[in-house]
């Protein structure tokens, strides 16, 4: 049973990322603040969720949290920052997105910078631990699908609507045939070493 946060703060920030693993698209991050009359016994990490009850819990989420955003930070910054400084930038940018200002923030994860000099804690598997987080990571894990749907129009070839950018076979099989997109995190292991692109 997930509990409300890991604060006694009423205004406590749950922030997730999504998509740090993935080859191509941002990485994206949400930030949520819930009242504490919140309750929904089906809030969970978003990893052990269903496309379907991920799309229903956004609606539940974002019709009663005090207050939510979702930021994106795409390819060319995560290609000149790093993967882990783009993810905290983009929880940045979410807690700077909301319309109140959090008094405190819980973290998915280990790693964070301080923001505005918030008090913050990282958890390990906080997702699994604490309805803010687990919120904002549907958030996080909903809005970068729909995006990563999107482009998939644009690049049918490399099916991200099913993989959504992750390393499968078939996406890498694709990169092997097709090449790199803009879309592409150049900085990332596209194929394995005796396969080289000119960027």
């Amino acid at each position: 049973m997930l509990v409300l946060n890991s604060s006694n703060y009423t205004l406590d920030c749950g922030t997730d990322e999504a998509g740090r693993g993935c080859l191509a698209g941002p990485v994206t991050a949400a930030a949520v603040i819930l009242p504490k009359t919140f309750a929904n016994e089906g809030l969970n990490d978003s990893k052990q969720l269903s496309p379907h009850k991920r799309e229903c819990l956004k609606f539940s989420i974002e019709s009663q949290a005090i207050s939510y955003a979702v930021s994106h930070v795409f390819e060319a910054k995560i290609d000149t920052i790093n993967i882990l400084n783009a993810s905290i930038l983009a929880m940045h940018q979410s807690i700077s997105m909301l319309s109140k200002v959090p008094e405190f923030i819980s973290v998915d994860g280990n790693a964070f910078k301080p923001y505005k000099n918030i008090p913050y804690k990282t958890i390990i598997k906080g997702d699994a631990k604490f309805l803010n987080i687990a919120a904002a990571s549907i958030l996080a894990k909903t809005y970068r699908d729909d995006y990563m749907s999107k482009i998939h129009e644009e690049f049918p070839m490399y099916n991200w609507k099913q993989n959504k950018g992750y390393p499968t076979k078939e996406h890498r099989n694709a990169i092997k045939t097709y090449g790199v997109t803009k879309y592409h995190r150049k900085s990332f292991k596209l194929l394995p070493e005796h396969y080289c692109f000119d960027f």
